[in-house]
This record gives C-alpha cells, structure tokens and sequence, in this order.
C-alpha cells in the first residue's frame, strides 16, 4: 500500500483524529487558564479591584460611624438640642440673614 492510495488517507485521518481532538482540548483549557476570566494574567485585575474595595471599605466604615454618632444625638431618650436645632433650621431653612451656622462634628459619646 502506498501512502497516496484513498484507503491509507483516510486511515490516516482517522488514526489522528483522536490526538488531533486532545491537543484541542488541552490547548482550550491552557487558553482559559492563561486568558480566562479567572486565569493567569486576571490576577493583576483582581490585586487592583481589591486596593480600591479596600480604600471604599474605610470610607464606608468612617461615614457609618458618622451616621451612627448623627443618629445616638438625635435618640428620644437623650436630644442634644444644639444637634436638634441645627437640623430643624438647616432642613426648614429658618437661618436668618444675620445668623451664621458653624458646623463642627460633634465630640463622640463615652
């Protein structure tokens, strides 16, 4: 049999069909490791995404302690009134032309 020959062509594609399919197959899941969403090079991504998280966590973090100072001024129990009378003017806009609001963050409670 020559190698020209039909039959031996075909028996040789058939012979290298399977390899031919496992090196697709690997070089497939090679490319996903290297480019993929979670792969080799996304890494960098996902170094910088985790340092801008990271500096709106602490923001996030001091604007909640704000909020929450903010809200124990204002528990019915205990009204600062110079918090209460600095929100009723500022939210009503009953400042007069002569008056001046100094806003100061107010001293944290023990």
């Amino acid at each position: 049999m020559t190698l020209t020959s039909p039959r031996s062509f075909a028996h040789l594609l058939r012979s290298a069909a399977a390899p031919a399919l496992a090196v697709l197959v690997i070089a497939n899941f090679a490319g996903y490791a290297l480019l993929g969403p979670n792969g080799l090079f996304a890494w960098g991504d996902y170094a910088r995404m985790r340092e801008q998280r990271q500096v709106e966590l602490v923001q996030l973090v001091d604007e909640r302690a704000r909020l929450a100072n903010r809200v124990e001024l204002l528990d019915p129990g205990s009204v600062d009134p110079d918090f209460a009378d600095e929100l009723v003017r500022r939210n009503t806009g009953e400042i007069r032309e002569d008056e001046h609001l100094i806003l100061l963050d107010p001293p944290a409670r023990p």
